[in-house]
Formats: C-alpha cells, sequence, structure tokens
C-alpha cells in the first residue's frame, strides 16, 4: 500500500492506494526543483540581470506616478518578498514618485484588508498606497479602443494615467490561456467586466488553441498580449514556485520577453507524458487555488486529458469560499450538462457572463465523466446540485469510484493538476 499526500487547502490529505493498481503519478518536476540559492537571491538576481530592458531603477528615474500591478487572493505570488524589493528598486530611481499598488483581481471579488496584510506585509498596507481593481465600477475604466478578436478594451485609468507602468506575478500551467504570468496582469487583471467576459467568451474557451501549455494562436493569450502592449507595460517581474509555493526563478524586463524565457523555463520542468487511466485523482495544489469550486476545473481539465473515456475524475479541492460566484453557481445549477452547454454556446460573445467558462469547462468534462469532490468545506447537497458526487476523503472518493469501475480499474494520480502540462 502506498501513501500519496495531496495537496489540499492548507495542508494535505493521504491518499492509500495498493501500488499494483498505479498506472502513473504525474508531478511536475518543478515541485522538487532545487534552485541553489535563496528566494531573496533569486529575485534580486532577476532585477539586477532583466531581459531585454534596462534595470528597473533606470527605467524609474524621473517618473512621478508609478502603477505596480500585482495579484490578489487567489494567488502565490509572493508579495512579501517581491513588493518590498520592487518598491525599494523603483525608489532608488525615484525616491520621490508617487506608487500606487494596483490589485489585479480580474472578476474576482474585492480583496480584503486582512488578505493584502497577510500577502503584503503590515508594513506595507499601513505606509503604501493601495487600490483594488473593482470590474464592476465603469467609472473607473478607459475605453482604449478594440483588441485583435474584436472585443473592446476598457482598461483601469491608473494604467494609462501613469509614466511608469511595472507588474509582478507568477508563470505556471493555466488551461486556457496557456501559461499565466506577464501580459496576464493587464487582461483579466486590471480590466472591466465587458473586457473580461468577452476575453473569456464561449467561442474563444472552445478554441483548440486555447489550452494548458499553449501560446502560438491561441486567441486568448493574443487579446491579452494585445492589452498589455497597449498600456504599454515597461516592465515585468514573474516568479516560477515549487509545490511549497517558494521561488525557484525569477524573470524580469520586457513585456514579452522576460515572460518567454519564464514561459521556457516552466515548460522544461512542468511537462509530463500522458498516461491514461479509468480513475484520475488531482487537486488545484492546495490554497490558495483551491478556495472555491470555480477554481477546482484548472486541475480538472488536465485530469480529463489522462482519463479514458466513461473514466471517473477525482478532484481535492477544499472549497472553504463556497462555490466561487454567483454566476458560475447559477449556471453549474441549471440542468444536464449538454443543456448546459449548448445554453453558453448560443451566448454571443459580447454579451458573455461573468463565470461562464469555468461552468463551460467544467460542462465539456461532466459530459463525458463523473467527478467525485472531495470537500470538506462545500455542502454535499452543493455538490451533488452541481452534478458531481460528494466525498470527505481521497479513500472514500476512490473506493466510490472503485465501487463503479471495478477493482482493477487503472489510477492515475496528479497531485497538483495545475503544476503539469500534459503532452
Amino acid at each position: 500500500m502506498r501513501t500519496i499526500p495531496i495537496p489540499y487547502h492548507t495542508g494535505t490529505a493521504d491518499l492509500h492506494i495498493d501500488e499494483a493498481s498505479l498506472e502513473a503519478v504525474i508531478v511536475a518536476q518543478t515541485h522538487g526543483y532545487d534552485p541553489g540559492q535563496t528566494e531573496t537571491d533569486i529575485i534580486r538576481s532577476a532585477l539586477q540581470n532583466p531581459v531585454g530592458t534596462p534595470p528597473l531603477h533606470e527605467l524609474a528615474q524621473g517618473k512621478k506616478n508609478v502603477v505596480l500591478v500585482t495579484s490578489d487572493h487567489t494567488r502565490s505570488v509572493p508579495s512579501r518578498l517581491t513588493l518590498p524589493i520592487l518598491l525599494e528598486e523603483i525608489r532608488r530611481g525615484s525616491p520621490d514618485a508617487q506608487i500606487t499598488i494596483l490589485v489585479a483581481t480580474g472578476l474576482h471579488r474585492p480583496t480584503t484588508e486582512e488578505e493584502q496584510r497577510r500577502m503584503f506585509g503590515d508594513r506595507i498596507v499601513d505606509r503604501e498606497r493601495i487600490v483594488v481593481n473593482n470590474a464592476f465600477q465603469p467609472e473607473d475604466y478607459v475605453n482604449l479602443g478594440t483588441l485583435p478578436s474584436g472585443a473592446e478594451f476598457c482598461v483601469h485609468h491608473l494604467a494609462v494615467e501613469c509614466d511608469l507602468l511595472v507588474t509582478e506575478g507568477f508563470i505556471e500551467p493555466h488551461f486556457f490561456a496557456g501559461f499565466s504570468g506577464g501580459r496576464k496582469s493587464i487582461l483579466p487583471g486590471i480590466c472591466s467586466k465587458e473586457t473580461v467576459n468577452e476575453n473569456h467568451s464561449f467561442r474563444a474557451v472552445a478554441s483548440p488553441f486555447a489550452a494548458s501549455g499553449v501560446l502560438e494562436k491561441n486567441p486568448i493569450h493574443e487579446d491579452m498580449l494585445a492589452a498589455a502592449r497597449r498600456v504599454n507595460v515597461q516592465f515585468i517581474f514573474n516568479v516560477a514556485l515549487n509545490g511549497e509555493k517558494k521561488v525557484i526563478a525569477a524573470f524580469a524586463g520586457d513585456l514579452e520577453q522576460a515572460h518567454a524565457a519564464g514561459v521556457a523555463f516552466v515548460r522544461s520542468l512542468a511537462q509530463c507524458p500522458r498516461a491514461q487511466g479509468d480513475i484520475v485523482i488531482t487537486s488545484n495544489g492546495g490554497y490558495p487555488l483551491d478556495q472555491n469550486l470555480y477554481q477546482s476545473v484548472k486541475a480538472v481539465a488536465t485530469a480529463e486529458t489522462c482519463c479514458r473515456e466513461d473514466g471517473i475524475i477525482i478532484m481535492c479541492c477544499g472549497c472553504a469560499d463556497g462555490m466561487g460566484g454567483d454566476n458560475f453557481a447559477r449556471i453549474m445549477t441549471m440542468g444536464p450538462p449538454a443543456e448546459v452547454e449548448a445554453y453558453l454556446s448560443a451566448i454571443p460573445p459580447k454579451e458573455s457572463i461573468p463565470e461562464q467558462w469555468n461552468a463551460q469547462v467544467y460542462v465539456r468534462v461532466l459530459k463525458n465523466h463523473r467527478v467525485i469532490l472531495v470537500s470538506d468545506f462545500l455542502p454535499a447537497e452543493q455538490i451533488r446540485a452541481a452534478g458531481m458526487i460528494p466525498a470527505r476523503t481521497p479513500d472514500e472518493a476512490l473506493a466510490l469510484a472503485r465501487a463503479e469501475k471495478g477493482g482493477d480499474a487503472r489510477v492515475v494520480v496528479i497531485p497538483d493538476g495545475v503544476a503539469v502540462v500534459i503532452v
């Protein structure tokens, strides 16, 4: 019997499984990667050796109004480490610059002060100007025309009014944007709900190129990149993380060149060969990405690529923050998957509903696979209403799956389904 810890909420949940039934355990090499440096050394080294731009302190010289875009409470960006150093670099070049930290929420709920203190530290919350993006306040946005897809581009006015725009984030595989990081800080990070909705339309998400690890010809990526170029992001700082959310690499400099370098690094460690199973067990890598059911589809989409037709996916997701959004919850509980998909496919891009995209991917999966959700926080009746089977532990879920698929079912385990790209 083998014990496999599955990331879950702020810890792990153990899966106990007979070795003989294991087809594969798929783990990204990022999880065991040893950079040979401290996190702070990695961060400072990247800033001292930017890709495609002068150092940040040189770019900051003479700048009066600086906006630094950072990620919200749903992301693992180690801002406690990175923000103080980025602020130090900006002030090294322009000691008197007015700096605004703009929290990129996309369509997520606003980041609370308590969450900001956990993410950034008390010193930054008490001393710096922090603005939390709210995509539902139209007065905060300016229209900069259209993007390659034809979508209207409305972005937070602070990004347009500043004379130096800097972003920070982290790079990992993304189930329809290819990879996170870089341009994603702008779109969806600080765009209006209309722009985000259209970028995430049914048509865009249904593209065969809107997939994990794919950037070329990806319509979602193309609009995101065009948006970041339009507002003149002059400097990015992105990190790569291991399974413990520790920095193992950092990439600074030009919007495209630095992001490409980071993507190449992450891809080299994240790509894993495909294995097929009758049962596939995964997670979202634990907190903060497993806060709600809405986010859980990211790992489910990875599991889908390894699950045989009519197989069962077991998703371990704490869901401490519930379903994750009223629209998502409504769509997920409105009927059988095929009916929901038909409803979503009829929505024109410019009329896209917030959160429909994660529901779109979920119903695509649910048309072909049963999904068992392991959650301590989400009530069983809500799980069933969303078309899934509730379980409290990975072992309970595996027993339920075996009862349906038989004792000889082959099992694939992907402990962190967000960290891998299946090829």
